[in-house]
């Protein structure tokens, strides 16, 4: 899979992406991150890429041409247009479910703003897909661009060292993940429950699913309304209310 990050700050990006599980994947080319500084399309001698709004206002727009350019070359290198995604508060929240489409996508393009906004028109021309990582504004794109490559490259085939991790950690199935444990057994008097030292494989797979059944209930319980729940979950769900 082929990430194409659009970007004033690409060191910023690439520094972020090319150390631990991401930096593996890349090295054994698994993934690729590639890089366009947007700067480098602009006809401005001076490199600028943006300009004041019309119709005033604080701050400056990134203009439409530098980045319509960019987005041109990722088209003529890989000979089709990719979905492009513009990071954007005001973009549909970003989850695990669509970590796990885009990651069926050979080549994703990702738009960074900066400023005050990106002129409209570049967007409805190149954008498919309008992204937030969360209620609350940044600087610019690049942290939800690294975030979202992160969480999409661990469900790319290879990646992942165990493969049996990324389908049984946090929200696989719409639920947090169960609480884990490691030496020594016993740790500042506190104990691993038993259930996790019996090596009775089924026990501990159902211990580990009522637990984040209950995990989820008490810290996010907004998500059962999506879970894939048993009528086991439910009813264990609707005891835990009663209490």
């Amino acid at each position: 899979m082929r990430f194409h990050i659009l970007t004033l700050f690409p060191e910023m990006v690439m520094q972020g992406l090319n150390t631990s599980i991401i930096g593996n994947a890349v090295e054994q080319n698994l993934i690729e991150i590639n890089v366009i500084n947007i700067r480098d399309f602009t006809k401005d001698r001076h490199k600028k890429v943006d300009d004041y709004p019309y119709g005033g206002g604080a701050g400056m727009v990134m203009q439409a041409q530098p980045i319509y350019d960019a987005w041109k070359s990722i088209v003529a290198q890989v000979g089709y247009e990719p979905r492009c995604v513009y990071l954007t508060p005001q973009g549909q929240v970003f989850a695990q479910g669509m970590a796990k489409e885009y990651a069926r996508e050979e080549d994703l393009i990702f738009l960074c703003g900066h400023y005050e906004g990106v002129d409209e028109r570049v967007l409805e021309e190149i954008v498919t897909d309008y992204v937030s990582i969360g209620d609350y504004v940044l600087t610019g794109g690049e942290l939800p661009a690294m975030v979202m490559v992160d969480a999409i490259s661990r469900m790319v085939p290879g990646v992942l060292t165990n493969e049996e991790s990324g389908s049984t950690e946090s929200l696989e199935g719409g639920l947090l993940e169960y609480p884990q444990y490691s030496r020594p057994a016993n740790w500042n008097g506190k104990e691993v429950p038993q259930v996790l030292l019996s090596g009775d494989h089924k026990k501990i797979e159902s211990w580990r699913h009522e637990q984040s059944v209950q995990r989820t209930l008490r810290n996010r319980p907004e998500l059962l309304e999506e879970a894939e729940l048993s009528r086991a979950d439910v009813k264990q769900i609707l005891k835990q209310l009663k209490k």
